[in-house]
């Protein structure tokens, strides 16, 4: 069985008791159980301490995951559908390899992380032979169609304080494409 860095054991104190109790004043306060009201369910039962069964086997990894610095190895199965490319993979793994998950820089950076993928994403797509199409995939219509305008009135939702800045950041990115689009073609219409 292959080793896991996952137990329920707890890692072996660097100080003993007498140590830190002299240390840390009050430390230690609850080592006697009756003192602890809890007590019945921190009883360590050998049985009950992870899921029953082997431990599955692991899944190749063909290509470098970002993995927590928490954990000693990757989880035995993982995610493979989204792997991280480009200047967004980047980011990610420096996330990962820099931060814990327990720093508010890491969770920052997997979402700037998010914004680039966004913007590599559609990017990627005025270069392929079938750009997206803002109209008919952001379900602007269903606006007009399915009552969109006037369910945003009157019932205290949320998203009503920012709905002006959808079209916005949905539409820049397009508007801008078609300027640029716009002012290559009349450079190449010019010569």
């Amino acid at each position: 069985m292959p080793s896991t860095p996952y137990t329920s054991e707890r890692p072996p104190r660097p100080e003993s008791n007498d140590q830190l109790r002299a240390r840390i004043p009050g430390w230690g306060v609850d080592l006697d159980p009756r003192d602890r009201p809890a007590v019945p369910k921190e009883r360590l039962d050998p049985a009950l301490a992870g899921a029953p069964g082997e431990f599955p086997a692991r899944q190749p990894e063909e290509q470098p995951r970002e993995r927590s610095i928490e954990h000693a190895e990757l989880t035995p199965v993982f995610g493979t559908s989204c792997p991280p490319k480009g200047l967004s993979g980047v980011i990610r793994r420096y996330a990962y390899g820099q931060y814990s998950e327990g720093r508010a820089a890491h969770w920052l950076l997997l979402l700037a992380a998010d914004r680039v993928d966004t913007v590599e994403s559609t990017l990627r797509s005025f270069v392929s032979t079938r750009p997206d199409n803002p109209i008919t995939q952001t379900g602007v219509l269903s606006e007009f169609t399915h009552h969109g305008i006037g369910s945003r009135f009157g019932r205290k939702r949320a998203d009503v304080n920012h709905q002006w800045l959808d079209p916005i950041i949905v539409g820049a990115p397009w508007l801008l494409a078609g300027a640029l689009a716009y002012r290559i073609a009349r450079r190449v219409a010019g010569r």
